[in-house]
């Protein structure tokens, strides 16, 4: 059976962006959707979406996410329809919203109806002006640290609640001190740090319209490609999150949170992962295109892994499905067997399926590119993960905990 609260990625605007970030892995899916035009969602399609997903959901509180390419696009009245849609159709539950944005677009006009209808936005930047214009660029190839910045500052302004989302390339991995405290200067108290990993499109792949490689499929041996040079090397990796971390114990509990590591100590205390990537198993996140579409994962929108549309299915029907069903259980069941003997196994459970496409020691297929770096990672914090659990089923406070 499905799960009876889980997550659709909308994307209103399909790959569409004003930005042309180097190592993006969605704005190429417009190669994927043929003649069905403009990428724009319909208000045929909005209403359909909006009713069956409040509908279909059997939690007090359901949560909406725009994320594109860039859902800024779609322009502010699409947005304010919306929230109408929202206030029709909410049956009498909870709605919130969160959206993902390069931030490039963000005006006074903008942030005032974001702080008006309490969005959560996710800020897209990597790092003091240097890092970030490293790859992301736009259209014409010219940087965007400043418009980017000048979008968080309105953010502030008007009181938005936000979180930064910074992807660690490789030139980034390099700096981890540098970007941490850079966010930090900027006031922002909430950080995700994502890892890009991306291969180069195979032959077929390429003549398909794509420059980046399907995600390895599970079910068969992984084909090996070269990794693109913008990737984060795996040790580097670990590296970066062992110098964000103690720099972050030694100064920050309890005003900087740092997403990454919240999950750590979520799982070192027995508590279901808030984020696929490292929960037993995955399949309750679904992602819809702008014609409606819904396909198994963000990072899986592919013709393979299409389940449906929004006009024709209802997305309860498409999470119990035995393909969706299928898809999510292979997260635990493909894990090699390096993986099910690892003492970290508990806490990053395989991460995300998309990755594995190394081979583990003995030759088994589907072990995780990010394998080695969040070994390394784990085996540090260890120590203060223990003393942070152990206080917080005691009710103390964890603050301090540099001090002990």
């Amino acid at each position: 059976m499905p799960p009876k609260g889980f997550h659709i990625m909308t994307k209103p605007a399909g790959p569409a962006c004003n930005l042309d970030c180097k190592y993006c892995f969605y704005t190429e899916k417009s190669s994927l959707f043929g003649d069905c035009g403009s990428t724009r969602m319909s208000d045929e399609v909005l209403e359909a979406f909006v009713i069956k997903y409040i509908s279909s959901q059997s939690v007090p509180e359901v949560a909406f996410a725009w994320q594109g390419g860039e859902p800024l696009l779609m322009g502010l009245d699409f947005f304010k329809n919306v929230i109408e849609l929202q206030k029709k159709y909410a049956q009498g539950k909870r709605i919130t919203n969160s959206m993902q944005t390069n931030g490039t677009l963000l005006t006074d006009e903008w942030c005032e109806f974001l702080a008006a209808n309490e969005f959560l936005v996710g800020l897209s930047m990597d790092g003091p002006e240097g890092v970030h214009n490293q790859y992301r660029v736009d259209r014409s190839g010219q940087p965007t640290f400043d418009a980017v910045k000048g979008g968080l500052k309105l953010l502030k302004k008007h009181g938005v609640e936000f979180n930064i989302l910074a992807c660690v390339n490789n030139i980034s991995s390099k700096k981890p001190l540098d970007v941490y405290r850079f966010f930090k200067r900027q006031g922002a108290q909430f950080i995700q740090f994502i890892p890009i990993v991306e291969r180069w499109a195979s032959v077929s792949e390429k003549e398909a319209g794509l420059k980046l490689s399907y995600p390895p499929n599970l079910q068969g041996a992984p084909e090996e490609k070269q990794v693109t040079p913008w990737s984060v090397e795996p040790g580097r990796f670990g590296d970066f999150m062992i110098r964000v971390f103690d720099e972050w114990v030694q100064n920050d509990i309890g005003s900087m949170f740092v997403m990454n590591f919240e999950w750590t100590l979520s799982a070192w205390m027995g508590i279901s992962s808030g984020i696929c990537s490292f929960a037993r198993t995955c399949g309750d996140c679904l992602a819809m295109e702008h014609n409606g579409d819904i396909y198994a994962c963000d990072h899986y929108v592919y013709p393979e892994y299409k389940l449906g549309n929004i006009l024709t299915h209802s997305p309860h029907e498409l999470l119990g499905s035995n393909q969706q069903m299928e898809f999510g259980s292979l997260k635990e069941t493909a894990l090699p067997k390096q993986c099910l003997d690892c003492p970290a196994l508990r806490l990053c459970r395989g991460e995300c399926p998309k990755h594995r496409f190394m081979k583990a020691e003995d030759g088994e297929p589907a072990l995780n590119y990010l394998c080695a770096g969040y070994r390394k990672y784990f085996e540090h914090v260890d120590p203060y993960m223990k003393i942070m659990a152990q206080r917080l089923e005691r009710g103390l406070p964890v603050e301090n905990i540099s001090s002990l």
